[in-house]
């Protein structure tokens, strides 16, 4: 559990170039008949996200009965402890499962947000408003700038998300001067308190990055946040999507408000809050050390994987910078719509269905070889290493990777891949990156 993937050592053995295919062969391998979206079955994994949020919460309502009757006599409880277990085991088992359900919300919505589900641009955003309000996320404002993050993936200069610290953020010395000394001053810190500070995170990180940009892209002025319409993150015909997801996550406040009122505080906390909480850790937005979440941090953050400045970045480049990870198994797959397990495939065909994805992903590999990321590492350790590891980034270079908090990167780069990949012709290769939509 405690290891890293053999993927990842494979990788760290292996100098870095950068992908020298072009996205016409990626386009090519994969068959035509994945890009079309089947608005039934989409139908039908909406209804079914529902369907288990509903599940969910009538086991939630059904746990005080349980435990008062023992289960209906199947399971004798008379120990005040045993009584004590019984309740503390079922609220457990529900704040997981709907925790999940909720995550599930966020990412079917995040699908629709796409237009991959439906041909409607009415169905895809209705639906993708209506999920999203419930899990008190602004649809229509992390639309926008989650697709401008799709635009420019691992480009230090333009990226919206996942926007690694420089080393003058930390105030730390020029790397031909800095000593141990100088980064264990900075940077260290006791296990304990990056437990802590991981666990914090976890739960904030999401409502720092909307309210304070905190960690976003740096070309945004101070106070840049997704709730007002006048952002620096929104164009003008893009203002009143942004008013709708306000007005959305107000009324969605209002009724839990209602409900607290109705059936008590104690009760908003126990069947919203804690499972909302635990939503944020799957899937909140904010890939990096002082603000990082679970499933998008690993997309992006990893000692292995490069960002790129602006002479040397391309859309494909920024596309392939990415990991697929087997997060939480058959329960990231069915719940989490495979954001997780096929996300190089998404980052190059963003708006083909995720049931699809699958079959993209096994296209594609053959393809990007061994450019292609996958890391089998228990996702709860890959978690813990890239928030120890992922520290900062040099202010020169226009290939980097992470460096910890000795001051190491882990990963290097070849000696001469940038003269290897301009002899390839990757000046042709760049101009034809436009965009990912152009694939689908």
């Amino acid at each position: 559990m405690f290891k890293n993937g053999p993927e990842y050592e494979e990788r760290l053995a292996r100098p870095f170039a950068p992908p020298t295919i072009t996205l016409k062969q990626l386009h090519d391998a994969v068959p035509k008949h994945l890009l079309q979206k089947d608005p039934l079955r989409s139908t039908g994994y909406v209804l079914r996200d529902v369907f288990f949020c509903v599940l969910f919460f009538a086991f939630g309502a059904s746990i005080e009965r349980l435990v008062s009757t023992s289960f209906g006599g199947f399971v004798p409880l008379s120990a005040p402890w045993q009584i004590a277990l019984a309740r503390t085991t079922l609220w457990l088992i529900y704040w997981w499962w709907q925790g999940i359900a909720f995550a599930s919300f966020f990412c079917i919505a995040h699908e629709l947000g796409h237009g991959t589900l439906y041909q409607s641009w009415w169905a895809n955003n209705i639906l993708g408003f209506l999920l999203d309000t419930f899990v008190l996320a602004p649809f229509f404002a992390w639309k926008v700038s989650h697709n401008a993050h799709h635009k420019a993936v691992n480009s230090i200069e333009r990226d919206e998300n996942y926007v690694p610290h420089l080393r003058s953020h930390y105030k730390l010395p020029p790397k031909e001067r800095a000593s141990t000394a100088d980064y264990a001053e900075v940077l260290e810190e006791t296990p304990l308190f990056t437990m802590v500070r991981l666990f914090v995170m976890q739960a904030m990180g999401w409502w720092l990055y909307l309210t304070f940009n905190m960690l976003g892209s740096k070309m945004y002025p101070k106070g840049t946040n997704h709730f007002s319409p006048y952002s620096a993150l929104f164009k003008k015909e893009q203002r009143m999507g942004i008013a709708i997801s306000d007005v959305g996550l107000i009324g969605m406040m209002s009724l839990l408000y209602l409900f607290a009122q109705s059936y008590g505080w104690k009760a908003l906390i126990m069947y919203y809050v804690i499972p909302y909480m635990l939503c944020n850790h799957w899937y909140s937005s904010r890939p990096n050390p002082a603000s990082a979440v679970m499933i998008t941090f690993l997309h992006h953050s990893d000692p292995t994987i490069p960002h790129y400045r602006k002479d040397e970045w391309s859309f494909l480049r920024g596309a392939a910078s990415t990991v697929d990870r087997p997060t939480l198994g058959w329960i990231g797959r069915f719940f989490f719509h495979n954001v997780a397990h096929d996300h190089v495939a998404h980052h190059f065909f963003s708006h083909v269905p995720f049931y699809n994805q699958p079959a993209v992903t096994e296209a594609i590999k053959t393809v990007l070889g061994e450019n292609y990321n996958y890391d089998s590492t228990n996702t709860f350790y890959a978690l813990y290493r890239s928030f120890t590891e992922c520290v900062f980034i040099e202010e020169e270079g226009s290939i980097v990777f992470y460096k910890n908090k000795y001051g190491m990167s882990a990963r290097e780069l070849a000696s001469d891949a940038v003269t290897a990949i301009k002899e390839a012709g990757w000046a042709q290769e760049k101009q034809d990156d436009l965009s990912d939509s152009t694939l689908s």
